[in-house]
């Protein structure tokens, strides 16, 4: 059976009341102070997340270039039962900013021939890399990472603001229960 609780009153913790006590006032502040951390450390770095991610792609986008590369042998013939479009992956090779040769592997369809020249993308020191991201992919993936992480450690105010208030509950029904304990015996006896 639960119990009646009636009608919800706002900010009743911090109203005059005989019946208030400090508990009550210490669990209301506590519950105020989780609440603020969990908004303020959620946005603060979802937003600083959302920052980072998208700076982190636009300098690769700003870093990274397509060079021309030749590939080095043969891709493998397709098998199977759809060999149109198949991609495999085939030795490269393209020269560093520095002038340097370099090799790599690369993802190519099947069939293509040796000496046969592709684009490849490098960072700033001639290394293989992938295509960087679009504008609206980077905005995507920013704002999702950002998200993820805001919530996550938007998470660990309100976790740890609920267990507090959960040990304080315990705490206030242990003592109610020591007061009935002692009390309950002497409503008995005035009602015999």
């Amino acid at each position: 059976m639960a119990a009646f609780r009636g009608p919800r009153v706002w900010l009743w913790r911090w109203r005059r009341n005989p019946l208030r006590r400090r508990s009550d006032v210490l669990e209301a502040w506590i519950m105020l102070a989780a609440w603020a951390l969990t908004v303020l450390a959620g946005a603060v770095t979802g937003l600083a997340s959302i920052r980072a991610v998208e700076h982190g792609l636009a300098q690769q986008r700003a870093e990274w270039h397509a060079v021309p590369a030749q590939l080095t042998e043969d891709a493998p013939e397709a098998s199977g039962t759809d060999p149109a479009g198949r991609v495999v992956w085939t030795k490269v090779r393209w020269t560093a900013p520095d002038g340097t040769p370099r090799s790599g592997q690369v993802r190519v369809y099947a069939g293509t021939s040796a000496d046969t020249p592709v684009r490849v993308w490098t960072d700033p020191d001639g290394r293989l890399v992938t295509r960087p991201t679009t504008v609206a992919v980077a905005r995507l993936r920013a704002y999702l990472i950002g998200t993820f992480a805001g919530v996550g450690v938007a998470g660990v105010p309100f976790i740890a603001g609920r267990r507090l208030r959960g040990r304080l509950e315990r705490r206030r029904m242990r003592r109610w229960d020591e007061e009935w304990e002692r009390i309950g015996p002497l409503w008995g006896r005035m009602t015999s």
